[in-house]
């Protein structure tokens, strides 16, 4: 067999199992909708035993990387039996449809949840197989055992697990943005970057089913897994249980102790109140403290900060009777969420529509279980010097109650 020589060739990940994924730099938004600053990867894996699996494709306009890498390690003669699907989104499957052209004799191991989306995307249903929650698959010096996992995070998701390598390909779960650019193990890139990354696709694409998350953990409890493959991103080989348990963390809402400032400010008034705040709260001690301009922070880098840390301080003008369209978008993407356990203070600005502070505390009310903190804070046009004082007010609040919950 040949490969693992470049990023052109197929990697060896562990023995009988290949890394046989693409970057893609040309993409700017993931789902046209998430900025992609360094790109993202699409990861496939082959796994070699008597028989031969494909986990999962790739975006189809990268299909032909994808092939050149399998016929570069297999051979021109040598076919694929098997292509598990864990996920129909069209990253994951785009090449399905060519690809049993180019393989024939391929079977589609899949759930019922993946059949009809096979042939509503695809016109794909000849030669599939389906399988159930646990079910298992020979390869012949390989075991492969499928986990349902629906909802994280589309009804038909699954993971497969490699019993004999002790590997984990967990589609979607555990990956997140970035092209792998030399490295693609967490022992050869560096995961402080990524860890951002894999919290921004968590936190903007899987966070809202963070119950499901914990099912789909709780399932996989007891099996022993030396090494994470997700879909996205790099593989875990050298701390399988660190990104685990990070995903453990994030979708039971636990959190750091810091605090994230929003505001939306058309003519600098609004953000002046809202660093009033900033500053008081890192008078008072608090290191973590992240500010974003909701006007040219994308929401995504946004959402993240905010999945991180257990406090938001959200300021808006008003904008023709309403917040300030940045921040009624993130309102929007917050309550979708459905994130628990934050804390919240509220700062309104507005010259001749009131009813700001109102659309606020609607907006708390209805995002759950946060806590709202104590001055509520509206002011009128710019803000005087006893506003000042109410805004650092809220941030020592902010930076009282985060120290007692850190405590």
């Amino acid at each position: 067999m040949k490969g693992g020589f470049s990023m052109n060739d197929a990697i060896e990940v562990t023995k009988g199992i290949y890394w046989v994924g693409v970057n893609d730099k040309e993409t700017d938004l993931f789902e046209a909708l998430w900025p992609l600053p360094r790109g993202v990867t699409y990861n496939s894996y082959l796994v070699i035993g008597e028989k031969i699996a494909l986990i999962d494709t790739v975006k189809a306009f990268y299909l032909t990387d994808l092939v050149s890498k399998i016929r570069r390690l297999l051979g021109e003669d040598r076919s694929i039996d098997y292509l598990v699907v864990n996920h129909m989104e069209p990253d994951h499957s785009g090449s399905i449809k060519i690809l049993k052209k180019l393989y024939p004799d391929l079977k589609i191991i899949c759930n019922a949840q993946t059949v009809k989306m096979l042939e509503n995307f695809y016109a794909v249903t000849e030669g599939v197989i389906q399988i159930k929650d646990g079910e298992e698959l020979d390869l012949g010096g390989h075991v492969l055992k499928f986990f349902l996992t629906p909802m994280v995070h589309w009804p038909e998701t699954m993971m497969t697990y490699d019993k004999t390598a002790k590997t984990l390909f967990s589609c979607d779960a555990f990956g997140g943005f970035g092209c792998l650019e030399g490295g693609i193990f967490d022992d050869e890139v560096d995961m402080s970057y990524y860890e951002g990354e894999i919290l921004r696709y968590f936190s903007n694409i899987v966070g809202r089913y963070s119950d499901q998350v914990q099912a789909a953990i709780s399932k996989l409890s007891g099996t022993d897994i030396r090494v994470v493959a997700p879909s996205h991103g790099p593989i875990h080989r050298s701390k399988p249980e660190h990104i685990i348990s990070l995903y453990d963390r994030w979708s039971r809402h636990e959190t750091e102790c810091g605090a994230v400032v929003v505001y939306g400010s058309m003519y600098g008034n609004t953000a002046k109140l809202a660093q009033a705040s900033a500053r008081a709260m890192a008078k008072e001690g608090i290191e973590h403290i992240v500010v974003h301009d909701a006007s040219r922070d994308h929401v995504s880098f946004i959402i993240r900060d905010i999945w991180r840390y257990k406090g938001l301080i959200l300021a808006s003008c008003t904008y023709n009777t309403m917040p300030f369209p940045p921040i009624e978008d993130l309102m929007a993407h917050l309550e979708n969420k459905k994130m628990r356990n934050r804390l919240l203070g509220i700062m309104g600005n507005y010259t001749w529509s009131p009813g700001i502070l109102k659309k606020l505390e609607d907006f708390a009310k209805n995002s759950g279980k946060w806590e709202l903190l104590d001055p509520e804070i509206v002011i009128q046009s710019s803000p005087k010097d006893e506003d000042y004082v109410r805004a650092e007010e809220l941030g020592k609040a902010m930076a009282r109650r985060l120290k007692e919950c850190a405590g």
